[in-house]
């Protein structure tokens, strides 16, 4: 029993992210950093080599034994009352469901066809939000997005909201012109006007709607600049927080 213990306290210190204590654990995040590489490689061509098989069979391989260590050791990663919900609650985590639908795609239990094809590839890039977990920086990342959530969600409202009241406007200020067609094309030109992209493809035909047009510009760099002082600012105030703590 005292083994079994000491065996899965060392998987746990294995697994789960490194902080620079064990050699181990540091080559453990590199190695499935590599894997998730080569997991989403076939996804980056058209047409499938058969190299790229192998590659989907040794990763997958990986992913379910990386599940089964994580899912092993889920109480030692957060204490609950009983132990047994550590594992009982442990696939509905975010990070349990992620390495579930990394898993999926690859075991091959859906009968073949073009739509079934398409959704396994789709569900592959969900092990993009592995890296999560194996690197330091998009822990800070997460990090920062968590602490600041409730501000960017404000400024997400607002944005919406931007979005929202301008396409209303130019819509009914377009009323006439073949460019606004629908309410959909009026709230596609606000939105692509707050992000300052303007593809060009949907624009004001008349006067009154580019003076809109200017107006949405200006309001929209302003709103666009929020989030990113905001992000800027915890970044940096999570970097020297590690930096101190060093």
């Amino acid at each position: 029993m005292q083994s079994m213990i000491e065996f899965r306290q060392r998987i746990y210190q294995i697994v789960e992210k490194s902080e620079g204590h064990s050699g181990l654990s540091y080559g453990y995040d590199i190695f499935m950093s590599v894997c998730i590489c080569l997991s989403l490689l076939p996804l980056f061509f058209r047409q499938q080599y058969p190299v790229f098989y192998y590659f989907d069979l040794f990763t997958v391989i990986v992913f379910i034994l990386d599940y089964i260590a994580h899912w092993m050791t889920a109480d030692l990663r957060r204490t609950y009352a009983h132990r047994w919900a550590a594992f009982l609650l442990y696939p509905i985590t975010p990070m349990g469901i992620v390495d579930l639908l990394s898993i999926l795609p690859g075991v091959n239990l859906l009968p073949n066809g073009y739509k079934i094809f398409r959704v396994s590839r789709l569900l592959k890039i969900v092990r993009v939000f592995k890296f999560f977990r194996y690197s330091e920086q998009f822990q800070l990342l997460f990090r920062v997005l968590r602490n600041e959530r409730k501000v960017l969600l404000s400024v997400l409202m607002i944005a919406v909201f931007y979005i929202v009241v301008t396409a209303l406007i130019m819509f009914n200020a377009g009323q006439g012109s073949s460019h606004f067609d629908s309410y959909f094309d009026a709230l596609y030109w606000a939105t692509t006007t707050l992000t300052t992209v303007g593809y060009g493809d949907i624009c004001p035909a008349n006067d009154l709607g580019r003076v809109i047009s200017m107006l949405s510009a200006l309001f929209g760099v302003a709103i666009i600049a929020l989030p990113s002082g905001i992000i800027t600012a915890s970044y940096l105030d999570e970097l020297r927080k590690e930096r101190d703590g060093k």
